[in-house]
């Protein structure tokens, strides 16, 4: 089961004086992505001989936590997230990528990059920089608290469509065993590389993470784990 490990906030009184030998993560709820990311990643620490712990919430709620340095840093983030939040700063290389994806009930078309749906009236989930950022200037946009809650109103024909990383669409419709009625259009909206970001408190560990992060990468060690766990979370759904 690819079910999130709770971290309680009181957990998070405890200062950065602590040693390096645990580090906690904002971790967005309910998205199967940022289990398989946050998996990864606690493979990538415990060659540092670190452990991670997550802190599950939702996406706006994660970025307040780590930027005000409540907990250590973000599992994974679009690469332009330093812009808006200086005190996160960015692990390269990429731990990971998503591909968000348009899902319908109805409509059935090809998919041409993000103007292809511009037109249709979209949910997305409040606080996913990807689908916040490619859906800017959209004129009907409805953002949504979750995941779980994004599928129920498209079920509900309450937008067009909804777009998601493909992974945790897929997961989200099983779940609610909504694929009768639910699906993916092709291709994928694009393909965007995500990274950790730790907290500037952190700023040591930056290239220590960064330097395991390319041996797992050059290695194939990172793809062949990523396989995996998208196997794995897909199994049980």
């Amino acid at each position: 089961m690819w079910r999130p490990v709770v971290v309680c906030l009181s957990l998070l009184a405890a200062g950065p004086s602590q040693a390096q030998d645990l580090i906690r993560l904002a971790r967005i709820a309910d998205i199967p992505d940022q289990y398989v990311g946050g998996e990864m990643l606690r493979a990538v620490y415990a060659k540092l001989n670190i452990r991670l712990e997550f802190e599950d919430v939702p996406g706006k709620r994660a970025l307040a936590l780590s930027s005000a340095g409540a907990v250590d840093g973000e599992i994974q983030r679009i690469g332009t997230l330093s812009r808006d939040y200086p005190t996160l700063i960015q692990v390269t290389p990429a731990i990971n990528y998503i591909e968000p994806a348009v899902f319908a009930t109805k409509l059935r078309f090809d998919v041409a990059g993000w103007d292809s749906i511009k037109d249709y009236s979209i949910g997305i989930v409040r606080g996913v920089g990807s689908s916040e950022a490619g859906t800017r200037d959209m004129a009907r946009v409805t953002a949504t608290a979750s995941l779980d809650n994004m599928v129920r109103m498209l079920d509900a024909d309450r937008f067009d469509v909804m777009v998601t990383d493909l992974l945790s669409g897929l997961v989200a419709v099983r779940k609610l065993n909504l694929q009768a009625r639910i699906y993916p259009l092709s291709p994928p909206l694009e393909r965007i590389h995500i990274y950790h970001y730790l907290h500037e408190r952190h700023r040591d560990l930056v290239p220590k993470v960064g330097k395991v992060i390319a041996q797992m990468e050059a290695s194939g060690e990172l793809a062949a784990l990523r396989e995996a766990l998208v196997k794995r979370v897909l199994a049980t759904h």
